[in-house]
């Protein structure tokens, strides 16, 4: 059994990636911040409440916008949209109880190297379902 998400993305609704969480980086990061921002800002203009979700061969994209960031994961199509999103908002509680600065916008110097250290709040949801199982011996 492998990961329910297999990446992540947080980014700021001006397009600027505050943390990833990639494996295979195949467009430049910011970049790739840019564009999510730029269509999800599109999204809300044409329907209400933006995008939710969408698809690339056989990849599925969720998103999930709290607070004015964009919280975006990508998992294999197979898996239902449902679990992947109540992870993301997992993920999405501890980054705002990690960084409670963001919520309050003023407070933050607009640094993002203090979101480095989140890899270790998320790890173990990236981790493999394996590993996972070894480790308890």
């Amino acid at each position: 059994m492998v990961t329910i998400m297999d990446e992540l993305w947080i980014i700021t609704q001006d397009g600027i990636v505050l943390f990833t969480h990639v494996y295979n980086e195949k467009v430049e990061t910011q970049l790739f911040g840019a564009l999510l921002s730029a269509i999800n800002t599109f999204a809300e203009e044409v329907s209400d409440g933006g995008l939710s979700n969408f698809e690339l061969s056989n990849r599925q994209f969720i998103l999930l916008k709290k607070h004015d960031i964009l919280f975006i994961s990508s998992a294999n199509k197979k898996i239902k949209k449902e679990i992947i999103s109540k992870q993301l908002e997992r993920i999405t509680n501890r980054f705002f109880e990690k960084y409670p600065e963001l919520v309050k916008k003023k407070e933050w110097d607009n640094d993002i190297t203090i979101f480095e250290s989140f890899e270790e709040e998320i790890k173990e949801i990236f981790e493999d379902s394996v590993k996972k199982f070894w480790k308890g011996f």
